[in-house]
């Protein structure tokens, strides 16, 4: 089950490459042509003749209701959930923390990292040996960003957050890993950046380009898979185009 905002779309579509079926989450009235998108885009895809119908779930994942109701749906349908990849997130620039209020920092952190609980909470019920959480962090939950200060934050708690889990959900035969990407091209760049920040940002990493969401998607594919990563839990990949991460 995937969580979709537009720029993991591509994770969609390498997991219907695999021939899984596929279920996202979508804000209805901001996604609704992303989502139609998204539906045409794993249908065309799909390689496994058994797998199901993809499905699309409006959701405002803030709310613990919500995240529940997603995952009765998904199980009512697809009877059980393999995969979880959690990646519901919102960006704010800023250029000093007296700029961020409550009401922005309670939202960062309602959408960043509350859904990560409630999805994995709900979702692990249905669980067998051998399925996985995927978390998607980011390279800035390791480096920290000046202008970012509370997206930031929530990426570090994400880190955490899978570290934790996994230890927990261990015995039971659940891995939990994430994924920490940057800098990738998303809209969620594209419409958080002032428009004079936006050139800076395809030089941040080492190999003096951003990556593409296409160059990212395989690693929760091999994540995902137990032939690839049984032997991996609390870890995380770093599609970031050269950044050295030692923590």
């Amino acid at each position: 089950m995937l969580n979709l905002y537009e720029s993991l779309m591509a994770v969609c579509y390498y997991f219907s490459l695999e021939g899984a079926t596929v279920a996202f989450t979508y804000v209805k009235g901001e996604e609704d042509q992303d989502a139609e998108d998204a539906l045409r885009l794993i249908k065309d895809a799909k390689a496994a003749p058994d797998a199901g119908e993809p499905i699309a779930v409006p959701a405002d994942l803030r709310s613990e209701a919500a995240c529940k109701a997603v995952v009765d749906v998904v199980v009512s349908r697809f009877k059980r959930i393999d995969i979880l990849v959690n990646n519901a997130a919102v960006q704010y620039y800023a250029e000093s923390i007296e700029e961020i209020t409550e009401e922005r920092l309670r939202r960062t952190f309602e959408t960043n990292i509350f859904p990560y609980f409630f999805m994995s909470r709900y979702s692990m019920r249905h669980m067998e040996k051998g399925s996985c959480i995927i978390n998607t962090s980011s390279v800035l939950a390791y480096q920290g960003k000046a202008t970012l200060v509370d997206y930031s934050s929530t990426k570090g708690a994400i880190v955490t957050f899978t570290r934790s889990l996994a230890l927990q959900l261990m015995k039971r035969g659940i891995r939990v890993n994430g994924v920490a990407p940057g800098p990738i091209w998303t809209p969620l760049q594209v419409v958080s950046l002032p428009v004079e920040k936006v050139g800076a940002f395809n030089e941040e990493a080492p190999m003096e380009r951003a990556g593409e969401p296409f160059e990212v998607a395989p690693s929760y594919v091999f994540l995902a898979s137990n032939d690839c990563s049984s032997y991996i839990t609390g870890q995380f990949l770093h599609p970031n185009g050269g950044s050295i991460i030692n923590a």
